[in-house]
């Protein structure tokens, strides 16, 4: 197994935070973790960690390797970040690692690329109840959505250099991800946000590590889409949704009106977060 050497440490002693929070929960609700997508920090779930504390969960939002700073430092890396090297086999082992060391089998949440990392790891019997958000398809689940593969095209970088990173304009940032936001929300989330990427991960979405199982049976499974997502559109949510076939499993999807794909920030992500956290008690 691939291990960060330099992510051991940091991980074992936020495990143990993570373990003594739970001795100040009365309630018996699971563990969250919630898996950031690619290209973003994984600062995006800070509202969603209070919001689901609030109502009982305990919660997780580990740093993708490389990427526990905040999004300024991480640019200032950028083109020679050692965040280049990361693989899709590479942070499924590392979730792998994490997941196990907790008491339980978590709920994932996953936003995005994340949300392709949700679903292997349910594969992989590791997850109690999963949700997708604005996913990314896994290989037997591509769809001819030519917006999908015009917003990856350059992350892709064919042409350039794997051992770089690739870093989303603040144009792209608009069109792809804060589409319906005002210029200043695009704006701020961006200089948030936004973090350098590796390539050899988004093209690792058309390698067999990224191929699903649809016919095998499964924890229940959530895939919510937004109408106005203009990377991932509803029709990649919906096919990838539809692809599940095993009658003994719960799988589940809705639609939101008029978000986009960032969503998790966006004006009336609450309404997204309370409906996951109603389907959880009927899951339950």
């Amino acid at each position: 197994m691939f291990l960060y050497l330099d992510y051991i440490t940091k991980n074992i002693a936020f495990l143990k935070i993570i373990t003594n929070k739970s001795n100040m929960y009365l309630s018996d609700k699971k563990t969250i973790m919630f898996i950031t997508g690619a290209f973003i920090s994984h600062s995006c779930w800070d509202a969603w960690i209070v919001f689901f504390e609030n109502k009982g969960y305990k919660t997780v939002a580990p740093p993708w390797p490389y990427k526990n700073a905040s999004a300024e430092i991480l640019r200032r890396e950028h083109p020679e970040s050692k965040i280049a090297t990361v693989s899709l086999e590479n942070l499924l082992d590392y979730y792998i690692e994490i997941i196990e060391k907790l008491p339980e089998k978590p709920i994932l949440i996953g936003h995005s690329y994340g949300g392709l990392l949700m679903q292997l790891l349910m594969e992989k019997e590791l997850v109690y109840a999963g949700v997708c958000i604005n996913s990314f398809p896994p290989k037997n689940g591509m769809t001819l959505s030519f917006s999908f593969y015009n917003a990856i095209l350059k992350p892709l970088g064919f042409l350039t250099s794997s051992k770089k990173t690739y870093l989303m304009s603040f144009k792209d940032w608009q069109q792809y991800f804060t589409n319906k936001m005002s210029f200043e929300e695009q704006k701020d989330t961006y200089e948030k946000l936004i973090i350098p990427e590796s390539k050899i991960l988004i093209r690792n979405i058309f390698s067999g590590s990224a191929k699903i199982n649809f016919k095998k049976k499964h924890n229940p499974l959530l895939f919510l889409s937004s109408t106005a997502d203009h990377f991932t559109p509803s029709s990649i949510q919906y096919s990838n949704f539809k692809k599940y076939h095993n009658l003994h499993s719960i799988t589940c999807f809705k639609e939101f009106e008029n978000q986009n794909h960032y969503a998790l920030g966006q004006q009336n992500w609450e309404d997204i977060a309370l409906y996951i956290a109603d389907w959880f008690e009927k899951i339950t």
